[in-house]
């Protein structure tokens, strides 16, 4: 089985023209379903929010799994002229187990490099490559697919953290609503989530409105904060958009 040169060629003309016609993306929730996208199908996921700005592709190269590279930049003093530093995360997430209706399933997530809403605020910067973490995505459809609810849990460990350079080690979770309220593509969507433990961070929620016009794009605005009242990642607005299966290990069905 081989990887096509000119399917590698055509995905690096491709992702620039898909961040040309989209200014952000959907994917700011921390909460993740247990859908893998089709064998083949590139994702490319910007987010520009008040925090940090997210720039997010994954690639379906097998049938069941994705591959994502993920890089975060963040906007602690709300001047976009000045650098507030990045961080990166590199993960894999195989879906092992997927309902007859298709509507829900189960699967398992690992990689290193956390997610910004996961990691205490002093952390961020110096996280990746120093968390190695997994997580198991499960989604449940309830009152005949009106309500769809992802529950994370996971856990993490962080080398050489604090002034002692320990490993530390966290329980994460994360749990999302997302209510059907008006039409099978818009949603109200709701998630709480956090980490517990050496290098945990508070728990946040994150609130608003996604809107899946088609196969090929899902659009939507959000608001979080911590529970205590703090500023978390406030306003964030994106898109995820989704290629047609065409890059693929061997053949694309």
């Amino acid at each position: 089985m081989k990887l096509h040169i000119s399917k590698v060629a055509a995905a690096a003309l491709l992702l620039p023209v898909a961040l040309m016609c989209a200014p952000a993306q959907a994917q700011q929730f921390n909460s993740d379903s247990w859908l893998s996208k089709p064998h083949g199908t590139v994702t490319v996921i910007p987010t520009f929010g008040e925090q940090y700005n997210m720039l997010m592709t994954t690639f379906s190269l097998f049938p069941n799994w994705e591959f994502t590279l993920a890089g975060y930049f963040y906007n602690n003093d709300n001047d976009p002229s000045t650098n507030d530093g990045y961080s990166n995360s590199l993960y894999a997430k195989y879906m092992f187990y997927e309902n007859k209706a298709k509507t829900g399933g189960m699967a398992v997530k690992f990689g290193t490099g956390m997610f910004p809403g996961f990691l205490a605020a002093d952390a961020r910067v110096n996280d990746a490559f120093r968390t190695f973490w997994v997580n198991t995505p499960l989604t449940v459809p309830l009152f005949n697919d009106k309500v769809s609810v992802d529950i994370t849990p996971g856990a993490s460990m962080t080398l050489n953290y604090g002034e002692n350079k320990d490993t530390a080690w966290d329980f994460t979770y994360c749990t999302r609503l997302a209510w059907y309220a008006f039409n099978p593509r818009t949603a109200i969507v709701g998630e709480v989530f956090g980490a517990t433990g050496e290098a945990g961070s508070k728990p946040e929620y994150r609130a608003g409105l996604r809107w899946e016009p088609n196969q090929y794009a899902v659009f939507a605005i959000t608001y979080g904060a911590e529970f205590s009242g703090a500023k978390g990642a406030g306003w964030e607005f994106g898109v995820m958009l989704f290629t047609p299966p065409f890059l693929c290990f061997g053949s694309c069905k």
